[in-house]
């Protein structure tokens, strides 16, 4: 009965970290470009592969940065350029500057899925702020005329437990925080920077994660709860659903 209740636990954990096999592809027709590379910190000895979306036409372009992290897929080495296209690619045909960084790699360790997680995952939220703070050194060096004071981190799951992470630990230098569904990392108490996130209807976050209503009055915290599940964040979301989020986001962008 023990190994039964440990696998179904297993197999619930897996089911809200985002592991996704969607693949879109670019056309010649549209409004932005994106350009793909490979980063390399040798701070650490690890390569950070990003993809960059510009829009095409500078008169739309609002030269606002946003930097995303995709939910876990299980070190498939592609989430951030396949599975979450109908988001950075309505952001970017809406004048941001959007990068998408590929957290874990295929040589990583894999997600823990035992434990107490807000502890057995750190390591690789923290990898993740690493990463989202090399991308944004090599971004104000490569692209100095965008507006870094105005910049929003957006992140799904596992990706938004690491966006919450960096908001604690460089609060400074974010303006916007979008949590697309992060489980487990606490989000600030704080009204700099301005935190918002949404929230599914099947994957509840853990105690302490989210903040009271009392707190969020205080702080001018969003905290909206939808009618979308966990893993249909990405792009296996329907149009109805994918038109609901990326509406929201905007929204939130503009405030």
């Amino acid at each position: 009965m023990k190994n039964i209740l440990i696998i179904m636990l297993s197999l619930t954990l897996i089911q809200c970290a985002t592991n996704k096999q969607v693949i879109s592809k670019t056309s010649e027709n549209t409004k932005f470009n994106l350009d793909t590379l490979t980063l390399f910190d040798k701070s650490r000895n690890r390569e950070i592969p990003i993809a960059i979306y510009q829009p095409k036409d500078s008169k739309i372009s609002n030269k606002i940065p946003i930097i995303f992290s995709h939910g876990y897929g299980e070190n498939n080495g592609k989430d951030y350029l396949r599975d979450y296209t109908y988001l950075t690619e309505f952001l970017v045909s809406n004048g941001y500057f959007v990068v998408s960084i590929q957290h874990e790699l295929k040589t990583d360790e894999l997600l823990a899925m035992t434990g107490k997680l807000q502890e057995t995952r750190r390591p690789n939220w923290e990898r993740g702020a690493q990463n989202i703070f090399y991308v944004l050194q090599e971004i104000k060096n490569r692209y100095p005329e965008l507006k870094f004071n105005e910049l929003s981190l957006i992140g799904h799951s596992n990706g938004g437990d690491m966006t919450v992470l960096f908001a604690h630990k460089y609060p400074n230098i974010v303006k916007k925080i979008i949590s697309m569904d992060n489980r487990r990392m606490e989000l600030p108490r704080t009204s700099a920077p301005k935190i918002f996130t949404l929230r599914s209807n099947d994957c509840p976050a853990d105690e302490g994660v989210l903040p009271t209503e009392e707190a969020q009055k205080k702080y001018g915290i969003t905290v909206e709860f939808t009618d979308i599940k966990h893993s249909n964040m990405d792009n296996d979301a329907n149009e109805t659903e994918r038109k609901y989020l990326t509406s929201k986001i905007l929204e939130y962008l503009k405030k």
